[in-house]
């Protein structure tokens, strides 16, 4: 059986609602047509709902049509409520968009066709109310074709040679098609649907039913049943609450199958992991359910057992859905009524921010209230309304206001340092612009080999936990790409929550140092009023700073669109009430971000002061003498361990020229290797060789007899350099990307480079590779031109290897291991010897390879000899 869940959505008054009444009905599943404005609907369960004549939540029906079950999902119309719609939205298989044929495309039309593009739910449209006066079909077609999509076909002429021919037109399969066999069938016509390539329009009258049995037979001749993984697996797109107080978890079985009593696991909100058995499964029919034992694939179901869950949350096999695009714009303070403490408040308005996470509840220590963020006046009273019903409080609001967002102009580099006693932590973000509406995104340019992933992780968790506010008004940021670049963990001292410290006041540090813009939301909006009235609609308009198109007129009516910043549009429909004495309208619908037209006088207004607000501090605290010290956030540079990442990104591409690798090679600095001896010695005790008597600073002139074999004046000796095999194959990329094919063709790689190095670099090289996990293997060494290449023995792994050998030769000669594993560079300094990243060793390699191709190029030219190179 086909199982498709079919979400129905439109701007309001086009007669959504009516429109799913009139398919219950045609199908059966409703004895009797209901209204909307008879408040007799049958998915308009409450009472809210039927008093305001709007549908405010998202509800569910089932309907059976020959071979399939389709599950309707019910949306709400009005844009306060939009936020409900978006959230249905990402468990959608088809839409269905309602266009009103009297008023055609509106705003908020367009607002719910980019969310379905967003979302990739292919669209079916209804037109609706054609049976009005002013319904002009063509008219209302040309309007789609131009304002939504040229993809859109009227489907009441299915079947016609111009059909085909205005089909083929939009997709070479159709055409080829078409041309082959002179039409094109039903079944490629359902494909193109479903990637929405094709967009089918339908015309009609739901209230007398006119069409509406053509749209249903086109619904089910061209959806196509989605493939389901056998695993299972379910998205969260409502959190709800039944009249006894019990917790739903509305789901869509994406997979496999659910039963009752199957135990779920998943990880919470705040982080934490639950497992939870589901005690009852619900399938929904308006206001009435009924109880299964078990749900399909493609069930839509409400779920009670599930305590933690939260919308877009995925369970199983299942993803968990996309961020949102739509929130609200206006944030009230929530006044309380007599002897309701603000704690008990919170606890229960946090219930119905679960059920609306857009909601946003949260305490204002600065204006000491709580706060909730809005989309408009009617959710506002629909609140008010719900609080009392559910909590029995009589909440007030205040005026509200709007809702700023900050990002930056330019890119920035942010450092956070968190180093109290026994704790240590450093952060180095790059933060930049991104276009307007991108939201924040979050990445890592960060090798494994100076920060650990585990701890990158963590880093990335503490970015995406917390919302981050901007230093102008404490506004959240937005449109910015914050990627973590360098990161510093302490061998013994580092704990997680160290890196969340460090992690918080490096974003800080990056916008403090920023040049940051301050947003404000922006409305499109419709303005429809009498022709004698546009001239003061557009005088007004332009004090707004509005931008919008000429006028349209037709008899004595006329219509604006535009758009318009929120604060300038908030309270404006009451004005276009009284100058045009009832008759005008204004609609009005979220467009987004736009940098603030008066952000000097807003920022005065808000009047926050970032460096008093301390939960979000830019300073980073710093260890000296046994105690930590605060240093504020323009002189964390001065102080930090790690370079500046962009310094790092404003060097030139080309490889730099040869020169001598001393102390940074040999550990990246030299108060990082008295860091892992302190922590050596303090563990197993002091140790009399000195691991750095290697390092004394050489003459200017002795760096390039360095290259050329020549042993370092410090030493007697040769020069051992000790190679973790597969540790050095898996720390660079161009090596782990052959060993994902051939193992073996990535050790031939790394031995060609290395005999190249030793070649010049005139050392011993031993290259290790494990071999501890091969049964009854005893090892084996072999000679690859000038290296040695060791096999380790059964029960021997390559770290114990090197550490035993590192041990004896230390004693009379200067050694070097390069690895990227921290535990063994610690044994490694306390043998005696000297350490090198893979990183460092990688950077290495590459400046011999440079020096290499530089001789053979001179001695090409003859501008050099052989004799000359080692001589020289």
């Amino acid at each position: 059986m086909k199982r498709l869940v079919v979400g129905i959505t439109a701007h309001v008054d086009s007669g959504k609602t009516t429109l799913s009444e009139a398919l219950l009905y045609r199908t059966g599943e409703i004895r009797k047509l209901g209204r909307v404005d008879h408040q007799t609907a049958f998915l308009d369960t409450h009472p809210m709902e039927r008093d305001r004549g709007i549908t405010i939540f998202a509800h569910q029906a089932c309907i059976a049509c020959e071979n399939a079950e389709y599950t309707l999902l019910d949306t709400p119309g009005h844009v306060d409520f939009s936020a409900e719609t978006e959230r249905t939205m990402q468990v959608l298989d088809y839409a269905i968009l309602v266009i009103s044929g009297t008023d055609g495309v509106q705003s908020h039309t367009e607002t719910l066709w980019k969310l379905l593009e967003r979302y990739q739910v292919p669209v079916f449209l209804f037109v609706n109310k054609m049976d009005l006066a002013g319904a002009d079909k063509a008219a209302v077609l040309e309007q789609l074709q131009s304002r939504l999509s040229d993809r859109c076909v009227d489907f009441s002429a299915d079947g016609t040679d111009a059909f085909y021919e205005q089909v083929a037109l939009l997709e070479e399969p159709f055409m080829d098609t078409y041309l082959e066999q002179g039409k094109i069938p039903p079944a490629l016509l359902a494909k193109g649907i479903a990637r929405r390539k094709l967009i089918p329009c339908y015309f009609g009258a739901a209230l007398k039913l006119e069409g509406v049995d053509a749209f249903l037979e086109g619904l089910h001749r061209y959806t196509l049943e989605q493939p389901c993984p056998a695993q299972f697996g379910a998205r969260v797109f409502k959190i709800a609450a039944d009249e006894k107080g019990n917790r739903l978890s509305y789901l869509k079985i994406t997979g496999g199958r659910l039963r009752v009593r199957d135990s779920i696991a998943y990880t919470a909100s705040n982080g934490r992991d639950m497992q939870e058995k589901v005690s009852q499964i619900r399938v929904y029919a308006g206001a009435k359910f009924e109880a299964k034992e078990a749900a399909p694939a493609g069930t839509v179901c409400a779920v009670t057992g599930l305590s933690r869950t939260f919308i877009g949350q995925g369970l199983g096999s299942a993803g968990d859905g996309m961020a949102p695009v739509l929130e609200p714009v206006l944030r009230y303070g929530v006044q309380l009524p007599e002897g309701v403490h603000p704690t008990d408040a919170l606890k229960q308005l946090a219930q119905l921010e679960e059920e609306d996470p857009a909601l946003h509840v949260v305490w204002n220590d600065h204006a000491g209230q709580i706060q909730m963020q809005l989309m408009g006046e009617v959710q506002l009273e629909v609140l008010q309304r719900l609080i009392a019903d559910r909590f029995g409080m009589q909440v007030q609001f205040d005026a509200g206001q709007i809702t700023y967002k900050e990002t930056i102009a330019e890119p920035v580099e942010g450092v956070g340092h968190y180093e109290p006693l026994c704790h240590y932590a450093e952060v180095h973000l790059l933060l930049e612009p991104l276009p307007q509406g991108s939201g924040l995104q979050f990445g890592v340019n960060c090798r494994e080999d100076d920060l650990e992933r585990n701890w990158q992780r963590l880093v990335l968790t503490h970015l995406e936990e917390k919302t981050h506010l901007g230093v102008l008004t404490g506004s959240p940021i937005t449109d910015m790409r914050i990627t973590l670049c360098a990161g510093k963990a302490h061998v013994k001292h580092t704990e997680g929550g160290d890196f969340r410290q460090a992690t918080y006041r490096a974003v800080r540090n990056g916008l403090r140092k920023a040049k940051s813009i301050l947003l404000e939301p922006w409305y499109e909006f419709l303005l429809e009023l009498p022709t004698e009235n546009v001239g003061r609609a557009m005088t007004d308009l332009q004090q707004m700073g509005a931008e919008f198109q000429p006028p349209e007129t037709e008899g004595d009516r006329s219509v604006l669109q535009g758009s318009a910043p929120v604060a300038k549009l908030r309270g404006y429909a009451s004005e276009v009430t009284g100058y045009t004495h009832g008759v005008g309208r204004l609609v009005c619908s979220p467009k987004g971000y736009a940098p603030c037209q008066n952000p000097e006088e807003v920022i005065a207004a808000v009047g926050y002061d970032c460096d008093s607000d301390l939960e979000n501090s830019a300073d980073s605290i710093f260890c000296a003498h046994g105690a930590g010290f605060a240093v504020k956030w323009n002189e964390v540079e001065q102080h930090m361990h790690l370079p500046s990442c962009l310094h790092q990104l404003e060097e030139p591409d080309e490889p730099a020229a040869p020169v001598r690798v001393s102390r940074a090679a040999y550990g990246g600095s030299l108060a990082e290797d008295k860091e892992l001896m302190a922590i050596f010695e303090r563990t197993y005790g002091k140790i009399d060789r000195n691991p750095r008597q290697a390092l004394c600073t050489p003459k200017e002139e002795d760096t390039a007899a360095a290259y050329h074999g020549k042993p370092d004046p410090a030493y007697d000796g040769e020069e051992y350099l000790l190679v973790d095999g597969y540790n050095i194959i898996f720390a660079w990329d161009e090596l782990k990307t052959i060993a994902q094919n051939n193992l073996d063709s990535a050790r031939g790689q790394l031995m060609h480079m290395l005999s190249n190095y030793c070649g010049y670099r005139k050392c011993k090289l031993i290259l290790v590779f494990d071999a501890y996990k091969v049964k009854g293997y005893h090892g084996e060494t072999e000679q690859y031109h000038n290296i040695t290449v060791v096999y380790t023995k059964e029960a021997e792994t390559a770290d114990s290897y090197i550490e035993k050998a590192t041990l004896d030769l230390s004693k009379k000669h200067k050694v070097r291991v390069a690895t990227s594993d921290g535990m063994e560079q610690l044994i490694i300094l306390g043998n005696g010897a000297l350490r090198i990243t893979a990183a460092e060793f990688r950077q290495e390699v590459l400046q011999i390879e440079a020096a290499i191709r530089e001789y053979a190029a001179q001695m090409k030219q003859g501008k050099k000899t052989i004799t000359e190179k080692h001589s020289s």
